[in-house]
Protein backbone atom coordinates (compact mmCIF):
# COMPACT_ATOMS: atom_id res chain seq x y z
CA UNK A 1 0.00 0.00 0.00
CA UNK A 2 3.02 2.27 -0.22
CA UNK A 3 2.32 4.39 -3.28
CA UNK A 4 5.13 6.28 -4.95
CA UNK A 5 4.53 10.01 -5.20
CA UNK A 6 4.40 11.40 -8.71
CA UNK A 7 6.68 14.36 -9.47
CA UNK A 8 5.19 17.18 -11.48
CA UNK A 9 6.83 18.44 -14.62
CA UNK A 10 8.03 22.02 -14.76
CA UNK A 11 5.15 23.23 -16.89
CA UNK A 12 2.63 21.52 -14.57
CA UNK A 13 4.10 23.27 -11.54
CA UNK A 14 3.94 26.56 -13.39
CA UNK A 15 0.28 26.04 -14.30
CA UNK A 16 -0.61 25.28 -10.67
CA UNK A 17 1.33 28.35 -9.51
CA UNK A 18 -0.62 30.50 -11.98
CA UNK A 19 -3.95 29.13 -10.74
CA UNK A 20 -3.11 29.82 -7.09
CA UNK A 21 -1.70 33.26 -7.81
CA UNK A 22 -4.76 34.13 -9.86
CA UNK A 23 -7.07 33.49 -6.89
CA UNK A 24 -5.08 35.77 -4.60
CA UNK A 25 -4.95 38.46 -7.26
CA UNK A 26 -8.76 38.31 -7.48
CA UNK A 27 -8.97 38.77 -3.70
CA UNK A 28 -6.66 41.78 -3.92
CA UNK A 29 -8.65 43.22 -6.81
CA UNK A 30 -11.91 42.76 -4.89
CA UNK A 31 -10.47 44.58 -1.87
CA UNK A 32 -9.26 47.42 -4.06
CA UNK A 33 -12.64 47.64 -5.79
CA UNK A 34 -14.46 47.73 -2.45
CA UNK A 35 -12.04 50.43 -1.32
CA UNK A 36 -12.81 52.48 -4.42
CA UNK A 37 -16.52 52.13 -3.74
CA UNK A 38 -16.06 53.12 -0.08
CA UNK A 39 -13.92 56.09 -1.12
CA UNK A 40 -16.65 57.40 -3.38
CA UNK A 41 -19.69 56.49 -1.26
CA UNK A 42 -18.51 57.10 2.31
CA UNK A 43 -15.14 58.69 2.94
CA UNK A 44 -11.88 58.61 1.06
CA UNK A 45 -9.88 57.69 4.18
CA UNK A 46 -12.16 54.72 4.87
CA UNK A 47 -11.77 53.44 1.33
CA UNK A 48 -8.04 54.10 1.23
CA UNK A 49 -7.43 51.42 3.85
CA UNK A 50 -9.16 48.81 1.69
CA UNK A 51 -7.18 49.91 -1.37
CA UNK A 52 -3.90 49.62 0.55
CA UNK A 53 -4.93 46.24 1.96
CA UNK A 54 -5.74 44.96 -1.54
CA UNK A 55 -2.39 46.12 -2.87
CA UNK A 56 -0.59 44.47 0.05
CA UNK A 57 -2.44 41.18 -0.50
CA UNK A 58 -1.39 41.23 -4.14
CA UNK A 59 2.24 42.03 -3.38
CA UNK A 60 2.71 39.64 -0.47
CA UNK A 61 1.15 36.61 -2.07
CA UNK A 62 2.86 37.27 -5.39
CA UNK A 63 6.17 37.41 -3.55
CA UNK A 64 5.41 34.17 -1.63
CA UNK A 65 4.41 32.26 -4.75
CA UNK A 66 7.46 33.43 -6.69
CA UNK A 67 9.79 32.50 -3.82
CA UNK A 68 8.24 29.03 -3.58
CA UNK A 69 8.54 28.53 -7.32
CA UNK A 70 12.21 29.57 -7.27
CA UNK A 71 12.87 27.26 -4.32
CA UNK A 72 11.51 24.26 -6.23
CA UNK A 73 13.90 24.94 -9.10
Amino acid sequence: MNKAKRRLAGHEEFEIMKLVLDKFLWVGTALMGWGLYRSIAVDYKDGLWFIVAGALVMLVFSWVIIKEFEQVR
